[in-house]
């Protein structure tokens, strides 16, 4: 049985560790989120560490405003670069493992092949920068005993996201205008979750970092489709280019993430991204 300290645990990812934690029988949870814990008080990180003594610590936390982080660079870094040192030196004292959660903005998007976790990242906002900053400075701390997790497009039935937003639009209008010419691959928290205890669960922990989202790829405009026809919305979604919806941060053109390495590594089965929207839909329907 492992001990598993999870941060950030009110957000998507978190709470879906949360459904997890219900039913695991080999594990134990500790649950916090920055009402508890701030991880970007060293003291206090390593302090709660010493008390709890976990086996792995599994950050979920993050500052995910990709527009805001351009005009609150300090806090971004805080949460998104100073807090994963702290729990990396926080885990190095008490003989913990990290598991981190990361982005695939830290890649330049200028791609036109799924990005393995050997190619060369190039970030090109504050956001995907202090992500980036955050895995460098955990694999120097923790280089045997840490793994990050690149993830996109993430979404859940829990906090908000893209599906979340599309659904309650949808229901609101008669049409909806959605970027077509970003591509990437949707990811089902509930999946990443998953993933995460399989690597728990497994007698071998290879540190590193691996690619993670659904199988299959997509653009924000094909995504939304999905998400209408599945939630039986009848709004009509119209494609437009990104230099017609202008934001702060850019955003990666191409985002698709290679899986070879985490499949091959830790055995885990990927769902399809259509396939894992359905199962989230179903859930929030229910809970309508």
């Amino acid at each position: 049985m492992a001990k598993l300290l999870i941060t950030g645990a009110n957000g998507q990812l978190g709470n879906e560790m949360r459904c997890i934690a219900q039913n695991d029988k080999f594990n134990s949870y500790i649950f916090t989120d920055v009402a508890k814990l701030d991880i970007t008080d060293f003291n206090a990180v390593c302090n709660f560490a010493e008390l709890s003594k976990p086996d792995i610590i599994i950050n979920c936390a993050a500052y995910t405003s990709v527009d805001k982080a351009e005009e609150e660079i300090e806090l971004c870094s805080r949460i998104n670069c100073l807090a994963v040192e702290n729990i990396a030196k926080a885990a190095k004292n008490v003989g913990a493992k990290v598991i981190h959660i990361s982005t695939d903005y830290v890649y330049s998007g200028d791609a036109q092949m799924p990005y393995s976790e050997e190619d060369e990242t190039n970030p090109k906002s504050v956001y995907g920068t202090t992500k980036l900053e955050g895995e460098m400075r955990l694999l120097n701390i923790l280089p045997e005993e840490s793994i990050v997790i690149r993830t996109s497009w993430l979404y859940s039935s829990f906090g908000k996201n893209f599906v979340k937003t599309m659904i309650l639009l949808g229901n609101e209008r008669d049409s909806l205008n959605v970027v077509c010419d970003q591509r990437g691959t949707p990811t089902y928290a509930r999946d990443l979750a998953k993933a995460i205890i399989t690597i728990v669960e497994t007698r071998d922990f290879v540190a590193g970092v691996y690619n993670f989202s659904n199988e299959g790829e997509c653009s924000w405009y094909d995504f939304a489709c999905e998400i209408h026809k599945l939630a039986g919305i009848d709004c009509l979604v119209k494609p437009i280019a990104t230099n017609e919806y202008p934001t702060k941060a850019a955003r990666p053109a191409y985002s698709v993430l290679d899986k070879t390495k985490i499949k091959n590594i830790y055995r885990i089965d990927i769902p399809e991204w259509r396939e894992s929207l359905k199962e989230c839909i179903r859930l929030l329907n229910n809970n309508i």
